[in-house]
């Protein structure tokens, strides 16, 4: 009696286990699908935030409720004018201006102002003791209702809304519409070593709104 009673649950999980893994398989699909997707970093353009190879986990679930946020690192479907790629290809930069912000290159220290205030810019690129301008040239903007201005933390090495407006001068081509937006890059997890969440910059709670 005491072997059979044993061998029931024994039987009972093999049974049961083929379920299981199916239901943890679809968990698993359903949350990349809609909730949290990892991305590597293929570019040196948000360095020294992120690095080439990092992996960063995005949350996919957060624009459904709210709109992006400026200083937040977002993942979306860059324009082919941006990645020359017919298919599609995911960017990730800094939410710098939001629709209705009015951004301007630069104050006389040398910082964009947003809404007629100044932005410090602490995790801009920098070597060696040398750090990349906030843009290259003067340039003054309104962002359209429902785009967003994105640049990379490394100015010197990104294709972002500044490149693009400069060889363009068309703010819609130079900027993001939000329903591009893939979601919000929240935490480095990988290499474990730079492991760190990928919070919004102080500079940016003093920002006004347009």
């Amino acid at each position: 009696m005491i072997d059979e009673q044993t061998d029931k649950p024994r039987s009972s999980f093999w049974k049961e286990l083929p379920v299981l893994l199916g239901v943890a398989i679809l968990v698993a699909v359903l949350v990349r699908a809609f909730v949290l997707q990892t991305f590597y970093i293929p570019s040196p353009s948000m360095e020294n935030t992120l690095q080439i190879n990092d992996r960063v986990l995005v949350n996919k679930l957060v624009y459904d409720f709210r709109s992006p946020e400026r200083g937040e690192v977002i993942v979306f479907k860059a324009p082919v004018e941006w990645s020359g790629n017919p298919d599609g290809e995911d960017y990730i930069k800094r939410v710098i201006g939001v629709g209705g912000d009015h951004v301007v290159c630069c104050d006389e220290q040398d910082r964009l102002t947003i809404n007629g205030k100044s932005l410090d810019e602490p995790y801009i690129f920098s070597m060696n003791g040398q750090r990349d301008k906030p843009a290259d040239q003067e340039f003054d903007v309104t962002i359209p209702k429902g785009r967003l201005w994105v640049m990379g933390d490394h100015r010197a090495a990104s294709g972002d809304s500044l490149e693009h407006w400069e060889r363009l001068q068309d703010i819609d081509q130079a900027t993001i519409p939000v329903d591009d937006v893939v979601g919000r890059a929240f935490t480095v997890f990988w290499p474990v070593s730079r492991a760190t969440w990928l919070s919004v910059p102080s500079g940016f709670k003093g920002i006004p709104n347009p």
